[in-house]
């Protein structure tokens, strides 16, 4: 497919030339053909032009959940990548919480084979242990062959400290990427929400900060022994924040992501019993929010993710105690997050994460594959429940403005529009 997109404001701080410039891109078969101030578009090119279009190397999310296989009622693997693309997302790593859960080298292939070029390209992650049980590792150097890109229990701690010694040791061998969900169950238990006034004031089991702090502290002191690569998943906490900054000092390999809605929430909007705002972890105080925010400005925290999770009405309608952890977060990333932060920060924290996972990171150069989201600055984005594209529509974000919007993405050789 040939396209012209004509006018676009391109954001690549690894090419200066470009950076900021405002340039036609003519992309032939799937490859960026020619970048000038001017093209001519030929009859066998679409030509794309675009209020206020601004054009970025294609985004990535670092922790998405969908449904399928198992939980469709949820989320399909078509729909999920196609909303995804429509969210401005090129790449989504997929996690493994489906049914069953993708343990071996067969399951990975399963997930792989998902046809994307109608959506988002999946990079999916294997458990870590089998059945995500925390007993055994899983079939951890067949399923990297497969082409899993990390090992993960999806938001199960690995209470087992010996465990997680071996599973980085292993991993070393194949230079896999191991991650530790960062929560004691043994404090935690039970919990809903973040410990303090809040959870007091609406009497809800309360999860600590420290619970999360203390298994960050254990988990690094075994990376510091062992040697690896560990990444710790959407911290939630300013303690989180200091452990990470230290190990990092120290030389460790180590990264960490934050969820999008730690970003924009504290525990204050809890009091109406609201279950969309029932996560794991949990929204914490607005101190915990600021120092989120600082460890993505100076690096500490490697990525955003919007820790996307759908999650079918009859789990979220229900008390408080027991409706199910997860929002949506895809459809409202761009928006809020450049609500947060100006546009150039918000495009970089975007793009982060490829090579962590062992991922191709595009560029926006003549002769390289094309791999594009495409977005505008202006105007308002308004999400209303009617308007959300996931089959589930448990979105925290329902009824919430960020700045500006999405307008699709150049990926696989396809143009996708929302």
């Amino acid at each position: 497919m040939n396209i012209l997109l004509k006018s676009a404001t391109i954001h690549d701080e690894d090419n200066h030339g470009l950076h900021k410039k405002v340039r036609d891109i003519w992309i032939k078969n799937g490859k960026i053909e020619k970048i000038a101030a001017s093209i001519k578009a030929d009859s066998k090119t679409r030509v794309i032009s675009l209020p206020d279009l601004h054009v970025s190397k294609g985004w990535i999310d670092s922790s998405v959940s969908f449904g399928e296989p198992g939980y469709e009622e949820r989320e399909t693997l078509a729909n999920g990548t196609k909303v995804a693309a429509h969210s401005g997302f090129t790449d989504i790593v997929l996690n493994p919480n489906t049914k069953p859960i993708p343990d071996t080298s067969g399951d990975v292939v399963f997930l792989k084979k998902t046809d994307s070029e109608k959506g988002a390209r999946v990079h999916p992650m294997g458990a870590l242990t089998m059945d995500s049980a925390g007993k055994d590792l899983a079939e951890l150097y067949d399923m990297k062959n497969a082409g899993a890109v990390a090992f993960y229990d999806f938001k199960k701690p690995i209470m087992n400290s010996n465990l997680l010694k071996i599973a980085l040791q292993y991993a070393q061998g194949f230079d896999g990427l191991v991650l530790s969900y960062p929560m004691d169950v043994s404090i935690a238990v039970n919990g809903m929400v973040n410990e303090g006034g809040m959870s007091t004031k609406l009497g809800l089991k309360g999860i600590p900060s420290f619970s999360e702090e203390i298994q960050i502290a254990r988990d690094l002191f075994i990376l510091e022994y062992t040697g690896g690569k560990l990444h710790i998943p959407t911290i939630s906490t300013a303690g989180a924040v200091t452990l990470i900054a230290e190990a990092k000092k120290k030389g460790l390999d180590v990264s960490c992501s934050v969820a999008l809605h730690n970003l924009c929430f504290t525990d204050e909007v809890l009091d109406e019993f609201e279950t969309n705002y029932k996560v794991l972890p949990p929204l914490r105080t607005k101190k915990d929010a600021e120092a989120l925010k600082k460890g993505l400005k100076n690096g500490i925290i490697d990525m955003v993710t919007t820790d996307h999770m759908p999650i079918d009405i009859e789990e979220k309608r229900i008390e408080f105690d027991h409706a199910a952890f997860g929002s949506l977060g895809l459809e409202s990333a761009f928006g809020m997050l450049n609500s947060i932060f100006d546009t150039e920060i918000s495009i970089k924290l975007l793009t982060k994460g490829r090579e962590r996972f062992g991922l191709t990171t595009p560029s926006i150069k003549e002769g390289q594959p094309a791999t594009l989201s495409l977005f505008t600055t202006e105007g308002t984005l308004e999400i209303k429940k009617e308007n959300i594209r996931s089959t589930s529509k448990n979105s925290m974000f329902i009824g919430r403005k960020g700045k500006g919007n999405v307008y699709g993405v150049i990926v696989n050789d396809q143009l996708l529009l929302a």
